[in-house]
């Protein structure tokens, strides 16, 4: 996707430029490795801050400060970077700033998400933190035979870093448990009891969200309404809107049509470019979470994911009206159900890897 094009990117430039000799050659010092304990890639993305002229596309590179040699200030490194940069026909505009690289991808390019996502094997893997070693967790918690809730959030905290951090590229390690003595059931703990009364998806979600779990006796906040104050509600709601969106197309005998038809140019709107601009960010997130091992940090990640798609479909809806009736602006209703498409592709993503269901359906 749009990052991982844009960390290639600017790698690529940082060895040409080490094969000119005008920064050192990439190594150990920068975070280049690939095996050990630190990843592949020790830079960052980052959004820019709207004050410096930040918006849909545009990303800020940390590479720049760890290339730097000694002497050599991460401005220069940063220009060097740039002029090499602006010769890729995706990319609008590379300049530095403060230290950073910012790069700005052209409209086109952001845009062609739409269909490069709903096409793409995977869509959240990435190998950002290739070389980084993780102890494995088991792919599912066992939720109901957790005695209480901070063993409860320790097993669902430690499977979706596991699953966060797979997916971003890095090494699983298993861990050895020693055979400890038989252990008599034990009796229905509370977290047990949530589970049957707010279901597995509330509860993972709350227990991811927490940075540690309640306290025996503490009354459980978990969230159970089916409204879009509730964040796991509106996540997997927002998934189910754009599987609606697409069955009543096909009932209205509409479609988005072969991925080479797309035009790129008529998702313009500003809460279109704000949906793009999230989608771009999905493999960044997921391998920033795994490696702060704060899964909460994703789920954050894909309420506001969630939220422009809710925004874009009320802005810019492909089936106006309800879906009563089919619009008159094809070409546009395409290119809008391959967004939905490609909405739909990363939401479900996200919620599998926090082990959350994606209905069709509410």
């Amino acid at each position: 996707m749009i990052t991982a094009d844009v960390r290639q990117a600017v790698w690529a430039a940082a060895r040409q430029a080490a094969a000119a000799g005008e920064i050192p050659p990439p190594g150990p010092a920068s975070g280049q490795r690939s095996t050990g304990t630190r990843p592949d890639d020790a830079s960052t993305l980052r959004p820019v801050p709207a004050a410096l002229g930040g918006g849909p596309g545009r990303y800020a590179s940390t590479l720049p400060y760890l290339l730097a040699a000694p002497g050599q200030a991460p401005d220069q490194v940063a220009a060097i970077l740039a002029a090499s940069l602006v010769r890729l026909d995706w990319i609008a505009e590379a300049t530095p700033a403060t230290g950073h690289l910012t790069i700005t991808v052209t409209r086109d390019a952001l845009a062609a998400l739409a269909v490069r996502i709903p096409g793409a094997l995977d869509c959240a893997r990435s190998d950002i933190l290739r070389g980084l070693r993780v102890p494995a967790a088991a792919t599912a918690a066992d939720l109901a035979g957790a005695p209480g809730w901070a063993q409860a959030h320790a097993a669902v905290t430690a499977a979706v870093t596991a699953r966060l951090a797979g997916k971003a590229g890095a090494e699983l390690v298993p861990q050895r448990r020693p055979l400890g003595p038989r252990q008599a059931p034990a009796p229905r703990s509370p977290v047990a009891a949530a589970l049957a009364d707010a279901g597995s998806d509330a509860v993972r979600y709350a227990l991811v969200c927490r940075s540690h779990g309640w306290r025996d006796g503490e009354r459980a906040e978990l969230p159970v309404r089916y409204h879009l104050v509730n964040p796991v509600y509106a996540v997997r709601y927002a998934h189910a809107h754009a599987a609606s969106t697409l069955r009543q197309a096909a009932d209205l005998g509409l479609g988005a049509g072969p991925a080479a038809q797309f035009v790129p140019c008529l998702l313009t709107h500003p809460a279109e470019r704000a949906l793009l601009d999230a989608l771009s960010w999905l493999p960044e997130r997921v391998a920033w979470a795994a490696r702060i091992r704060r899964p909460a940090e994703f789920a954050r990640y894909l309420e506001g994911l969630a939220g422009a798609y809710q925004d874009c479909r009320e802005s810019r809806p492909a089936l106006p009206y309800g879906g009563l009736r089919a619009p008159r602006d094809q070409p546009a209703t395409r290119a809008r159900l391959w967004l939905a498409t490609a909405a739909g592709t990363a939401i479900a993503a996200g919620l599998g890897l926090l082990g959350i269901t994606a209905p069709d359906r509410l």
